[in-house]
C-alpha cells in the first residue's frame, strides 16, 4: 500500500513537472514573439525617422534649386518690364519713336547675396558678382520690390556695397508717378522703415500712397516700387517728413539685380 502511494506521488510530481515545462515553453515562445514585435517596431521607427530626414534634405535642396530658377525668371521679367517702362516714357516725350532702335538706359546683372549686415547704422552687402561679370562701382543694387543699396567697390569676383540701411545712402523718390519728388533714406530704427525728407511745410501727404524711384537720378532706374506712405509729420517744429513702410524684406533677401547706367559719367559731366 505504501509502495503504491509512493508510485502515485512520483507520478503526480512528474505530471506537475511536465505541465510546468509546457507552461515555460509557452511563455518563452510568447516572450519571443513580443520581443520580435518590439524589435520590429523600433527598427520601423528608426527607418521612418531616417527616411523623414532624407526627405526633408531632398526637399530643401529641391527648394534651393526652385528658388534659383524663380530668381532667374524674376530677373528676366524685371528687365523686360523696365525696358517697356523706359519706352513708355520716351513715347510720351516724343511723337514718334523707332522702337527697333531703342536702347535701354540701364544694364542689368543678376547676383546673389554672399553676406549682409543689418545691425548697425553703416550696414553693408557683399554680392557674388565682380568686375569679371561687368559690375562697376556706383551701380545700383535693386529688386522688383525696392532699392537694396549701391555698389561701393569691386573685386574680380565679388562686389562690396552700402545697404539702404546705411545713413550714407539716399534715393530720389516720387510719391505716385506724377507726385512730389523728395530724397528718401533709412530712418535708422528698423529694416522696414524709411523717410522722405525736405517736404515743403505747406504740403501734407496722405497715408497709403505708393512711393517709387523718381528716375531723376543717374543711379537708379525709374518707377521701382519702394513702399507706402504712412502720413507726414513735423520734426522739431521746422521740418516736414513722410514716413514710408518699405516693400522690401531685408530679412529674407537673397537674390538681387545690379543696375548700371553706362551714360552716368557723361550725364554728370554735362550737369557740371
Amino acid at each position: 500500500m505504501a509502495r503504491h502511494g509512493k508510485f502515485y506521488a512520483g507520478l503526480a510530481v512528474a505530471a506537475v513537472f511536465i505541465l510546468l515545462e509546457i507552461a515555460a515553453m509557452s511563455m518563452l515562445k510568447r516572450s519571443s514573439v513580443l520581443q520580435d514585435i518590439w524589435i520590429n517596431r523600433a527598427s520601423h521607427n528608426v527607418m521612418a525617422w531616417t527616411w523623414g530626414k532624407v526627405t526633408v534634405l531632398r526637399n530643401y535642396l529641391s527648394l534651393q534649386k526652385d528658388n534659383q530658377v524663380l530668381a532667374g525668371r524674376n530677373y528676366e521679367l524685371f528687365k523686360e518690364l523696365q525696358h517697356y517702362k523706359e519706352m513708355e516714357r520716351e513715347l510720351k516725350a516724343m511723337a514718334k519713336l523707332d522702337s527697333m532702335g531703342f536702347r535701354s538706359r540701364f544694364n542689368y546683372i543678376p547676383a546673389e547675396i554672399t553676406a549682409m549686415g543689418t545691425n548697425s547704422r553703416h550696414n553693408y552687402i557683399i554680392l557674388d558678382k565682380g568686375s569679371d561679370d561687368g559690375v562697376k562701382p556706383n551701380s545700383a543694387i535693386i529688386t522688383p520690390y525696392g532699392v537694396v543699396g549701391m555698389i561701393y567697390s569691386v573685386d574680380r569676383h565679388y562686389s562690396y556695397g552700402l545697404s539702404l540701411l546705411n545713413d550714407r545712402i539716399s534715393v530720389s523718390a516720387r510719391i505716385g508717378r506724377e507726385g512730389l519728388v523728395a530724397p528718401m533714406s533709412w530712418d535708422g530704427h528698423g529694416t522696414d522703415r524709411a523717410v522722405l525728407r525736405n517736404i515743403p511745410l505747406h504740403l501734407s501727404v496722405a497715408e497709403g500712397d505708393t512711393v517709387v524711384t523718381s528716375g531723376l537720378s543717374t543711379f537708379y532706374p525709374a518707377d521701382i516700387p519702394l513702399g507706402v506712405t504712412m502720413g507726414s509729420r513735423l520734426v522739431d517744429g521746422a521740418v516736414n517728413v513722410v514716413d514710408v513702410n518699405l516693400f522690401i524684406d531685408f530679412a529674407s533677401l537673397r537674390y538681387v539685380i545690379i543696375a548700371e547706367n553706362p551714360d552716368r559719367q557723361t550725364i554728370e559731366k554735362m550737369e557740371q
